[in-house]
This record gives C-alpha cells, structure tokens and sequence, in this order.
C-alpha cells in the first residue's frame, strides 16, 4: 500500500509542476507581448494628440480617431513638474472626490511604466508627461499563474486526501475483520475449555488447580470480548474510573517483579465517573502498565495520576524507564511500529483506536525524556 501512494504522490507532483510551470512561461509570454502592445498603443495615443496641439489647421480626422479609440490604457497627463493636468480611462468618480487618488495612480504608474514626453515649446521647461498604467487584460494575465497554482494545489491537497481516507478505510475494515476474526477463533475453544473446568470441578482435583484454570479461562475470555468490541462500536455506560484503574494496577502488580513500585494518587477523590467500556478501557490501562514495564527493565517506579476537573478526567501514567527519542515520539501509535525485540507494536495503536474514535476521548505522549522515563496522558470526557 505505500509504494503506490509514493507513485500517486510522484505523479501529482510531476504533474502539478509541469502544469504551473508551462502556465508561467507562456503567461509571461503572452504578458510581454500585451505589454508591447500597450506601449504602441500609448506612443500612437500620444503622437495624435502631439499632432491636434501643434497642428491646429490641419485634418485631425485620423488623430482625432486614434485618440478616440484608445479606451482601455489609463494614461494620466502632467506638466514638466508632474502635476496632473489631465486623464482617460481612470474612474472618473473617484477622481473627483479628491485628487489623492489620481496621485496615488500616478505614483503607480510611474513604478510601472517611463512615461512619454510631449515639448510644446522649444524651451525645456515646457512640455507634457504621460504616465500610463496596465490594462486589466494585462494584470489578468500576470496574475493567472497564481490563480492556477492555487487551483492545482487545491487539486493535488484534495486528491491526497481521498487517498488517506480511502487507506484509513481500508485500514479501518482490516481493524474490525482481523479483530472479529480473532473473537470468533477464540470463541470455540474458550466454550470448550469452560466445560473441562466445569468436569474438573466435578472431579477430585485440588480446588486450587481449578481455581486458577477458571482464572485463565476468564481472561481468554476477557480477550475474545476485547477484539469482538474492537471490531464494532462498543456499549458505553457510566463507572467509577477509579475502582477500575485499580483493579488493572493490583492484576499488572502480581504478574511484576517485586522491584516495581506502583503508586496512584487521586488527589482525595475516590470516585470519578465516565463514559467507558469497561473491558476496552481495562485494556487501555493495561497496555500502558505493560509497555512502563517493559522501559523499566523490571526496577522502578510506576505513578498513576488520576484528575478530576470541571468536564474532563486526566490519567498520566508515567515511569522511570528508559524514556522515548524525539523522532519516536510521533510513531509511537502507528501501527506496527516498536522498539522492543519482541511484539508486533499493536498495543499503543489499539489504545489510540480505543480512546480517540470509541470513547471520543485524547491520548498522547504528554513528556518523555531519555534515560529518565515517559508519561502517557490519557483524557476522557466526563
């Protein structure tokens, strides 16, 4: 699945650059050849009106129609010292509320375009200056570029995520068919193995032996209930946080080394209700006492912090264990992804999964530090 996304990915991008990149150049093409157009335009403007002021008697049918027919270059008209004197093609409504605006487009005209000169008299101090600015066909075209490459990119973010969603799906239906797979697996031998232990129960084997068979039995069956609420959306009720965190600890505790310390800290509160499914949310907690121990190497000290706030309830489960690198810390919930020499790197990611789209809840790596050990924040609405 991730080879032809990269071929997906190299695509679009090759195609996005070959088609911003030959919209730039002929844009500037077509944008160069409007710009010498324009400049035609004004100098034959600008030579018809030379023609009316200096030949009063002659025909000016032709100037008069050059001049005439120019609609659509604003050119603005001043004297040897660039005050306005005159101007075609500008918002006449505007221009008249104040000259501010007629010298505001004279200061742009002149970053844009040298003006051309008309000497009325032979003495140097006596002529027209025409400053003229780009039409709107002309910024259109410069400025078409940009709207493509804003259309492309739109195109190229909304075509990658299509593609993620498509693979979360994708992912999503593996999730629940492997899962529902598993549950039904384990569903038969589970039933099996009950019938045994109800026979030895019969029997004249020591009830202790049975005991703790019933105690296996139960946890397969734990397991199989966990993966068949995985593979659909599970029944959420109202329980005390509290007394199921520490029934996860006290089991976590007697299958530890005696070197691990564990502590919870309430802040005073004893009770602390949420919306959970108590066998996921078991194993969430489970999941992080296990992974804390496994960073300990066995010696240690394991603090559960449990909050009760205003609308939300945070649990920190921090160690004092080896601790996680900075370029880890991101992958730590994606699927398949461990440093451990054994396991398969599914517990956090299946934590994730639980917390986020079953309980609508947050969890994240909260800090984390080398050498000195890792807390994992979990948050659940109340």
């Amino acid at each position: 699945m991730i080879q032809p996304l990269l071929n997906w990915r190299s695509l679009l991008a090759l195609l996005a650059i070959g088609i911003v990149s030959g919209t730039i150049f002929y844009s500037q093409y077509l944008a160069k050849k409007i710009a010498v157009e324009e400049k035609q335009k004004v100098e034959q403007w600008v030579a018809a009106s030379k023609a009316i002021m200096n030949n009063p008697g002659m025909d000016l049918t032709l100037p008069g129609l050059i001049r005439n027919e120019q609609q659509s270059i604003p050119i603005i008209e001043t004297n040897e010292k660039d005050s306005i004197t005159g101007y075609i093609n500008l918002d006449s409504a505007k221009a008249a509320a104040g000259s501010h605006y007629l010298y505001e487009k004279l200061k742009s005209f002149k970053s844009q375009n040298s003006p051309l000169e008309i000497k009325l008299t032979d003495s140097p101090y006596t002529s027209n200056r025409y400053y003229y600015g780009h039409t709107l066909l002309l910024d259109e075209v410069r400025y078409y570029p940009l709207i493509q490459l804003f259309i492309v990119a739109l195109f190229i973010f909304f075509a990658f995520y299509s593609i993620t969603i498509r693979n979360k799906a994708t992912q999503n239906q593996l999730w629940a068919g492997m899962a529902k797979e598993t549950a039904h697996q384990l569903g038969t031998p589970v039933s099996s193995l009950e019938g045994w232990v109800e026979m030895l129960k019969e029997s004249s084997l020591e009830p202790r032996i049975v005991s703790e068979i019933q105690k296996d039995v139960n946890r397969l069956k734990l397991v199989s209930d966990r993966f068949g609420k995985i593979g659909s959306k599970p029944h959420l009720e109202k329980l005390d946080l509290v007394s199921h965190i520490e029934y996860m600890v006290e089991y976590i505790r007697k299958r530890s080394s005696e070197k691990v310390l564990f502590v919870i800290d309430t802040h005073g509160v004893q009770f602390m209700e949420a919306m959970v499914s108590a066998p996921l949310f078991d194993w969430v907690i489970e999941n992080l006492l296990k992974n804390a121990l496994d960073a300990m190497e066995g010696k240690g000290t394991i603090h559960i912090d449990i909050r009760n706030q205003e609308k939300d309830i945070l649990i920190d489960v921090a160690d004092t264990g080896k601790g996680i690198s900075k370029n880890n810390i991101s992958k730590v919930f994606k699927p398949g992804f461990t440093t451990k020499k054994r396991g398969w790197g599914l517990g956090l990611s299946l934590s994730k999964r639980i917390i986020e789209q079953y309980h609508q809840g947050q969890i994240f790596v909260k800090q984390s530090e080398l050498g000195k050990g890792t807390t994992f924040r979990i948050i659940l609405k109340k």
